[in-house]
């Protein structure tokens, strides 16, 4: 809601002009959107979508990944990193996590495709929280053993690693606009970006029933079309990203300057790294203790992600690592995501931070006594 009041005069003027077009499916909404979406990347080509999953689905078959493949990425994501992956006919396969970015270890990706041994079809790294992943170093590796690389930048638009944007790196890139992203629509939306032109061919195939042609399939697709209205709603906040992001990166370092570390250990961001705070998520070893103590406070915080998706029971025992998960499972129980928006009044900042320090206070004569 605070998103759509931001902007309500422009969204609703947009959406104004599409109720009236009478165009509502893949016109000149979703082109132009395409058009500006890749201009602000950098990239060739963006394709809308239904939603992330969608996309994250449609860059893997648009590069071959299918029944039989091995895909590497991380259990430290939302499910849907891994139900795409799966959608496709493919294999998920795990590594750990770096513990500061919480995004994949390269050293954990050289290891799982040595191990794997020739079996490994592609790589999906996700930019978690906002935080981009060490790319540089994922498209060395991954250029090292002839992989495929599909970036997962549901929660990173505008995020940048070594000053270029992810989404520009991989053979391709998947974004959600689900209404809470730092992009958001109004509903559901995805796009698929790259430079390789015959991928976005595909892309732009696949999402509407493998057609060429009107009424012609020539391969197997599917229904997973981005409408006009979230495309329209998505063209006006896209010229606020930018300052929505600083807004962000302001709001974190309010955070870093008021909260003490005691039992809490604040983000880090690594050098390189341009972070757009998706979500800001600390760790505290009495995590349980710390959310109820601001729930108490009228706090609302929230897990993302309370168990890894190797432990969650669509999955456990049957979708494996090569190697430990360790920092993996170690987040899990320590990190907690604290209110993070670009409209977040300041009185209810100062009421974070200030529950926060009474908690620490307190803990802190707790462990005195």
């Amino acid at each position: 809601m605070a998103s759509y009041l931001a902007y309500k005069t422009e969204i609703d003027a947009a959406v104004r002009t599409v109720l009236e077009s009478g165009s509502y499916i893949l016109g000149p909404e979703v082109e132009s959107f395409e058009a500006e979406f890749a201009a602000y990347l950098g990239v060739a080509h963006a394709v809308g979508v239904a939603n992330g999953t969608d996309a994250l689905e449609l860059a893997l078959r648009a590069c071959d990944v299918g029944q039989g493949d091995s895909v590497i990425t991380v259990s430290h994501t939302a499910v849907a990193t891994v139900a795409a992956i799966e959608a496709c006919g493919a294999t998920p396969v795990f590594v750990d996590i770096d513990p500061v970015s919480f995004t994949m270890d390269v050293g954990g990706l050289e290891d799982t495709i040595q191990q794997l041994d020739g079996r490994v079809k592609a790589v999906v790294p996700v930019h978690l929280y906002g935080h981009p992943a060490r790319m540089t170093e994922i498209m060395e590796v991954a250029a090292r053993h002839g992989l495929r690389v599909i970036e997962d930048c549901a929660q990173a638009h505008g995020a940048a690693w070594e000053n270029r944007k992810v989404g520009t790196f991989g053979d391709v890139a998947a974004f959600s606009f689900y209404p809470t992203k730092n992009l958001g629509a109004l509903g559901d939306g995805g796009a698929v970006t790259t430079n390789d032109e015959r991928v976005g061919r595909r892309v732009r195939s696949l999402r509407e029933y493998g057609w060429e042609q009107r009424f012609i399939s020539r391969v197997p697709g599917t229904n997973s079309r981005l409408d006009e209205l979230q495309a329209a709603v998505l063209r006006v906040k896209l010229r606020h990203l930018d300052e929505d992001n600083q807004r962000r990166r302001g709001i974190a370092e309010l955070y870093n300057q008021a909260a003490s570390h005691h039992g809490v250990t604040l983000p880090q961001t690594l050098a390189g790294a341009t972070h757009v705070f998706h979500q800001y998520v600390i760790r505290a070893k009495q995590r349980d203790s710390l959310r109820a103590f601001l729930g108490e406070r009228g706090v609302g915080t929230a897990i993302h992600y309370p168990m890894p998706i190797h432990q969650q029971p669509a999955y456990a025992g049957r979708i494996r690592a090569c190697g430990s998960l360790h920092e993996t499972e170690l987040a899990a129980q320590e990190i907690l995501s604290l209110p993070m928006f670009p409209e977040l009044p300041e009185h209810q900042l100062k009421t974070v931070v200030d529950s926060i320090s009474a908690w620490q206070s307190r803990s802190l004569a707790a462990s005195v006594d």
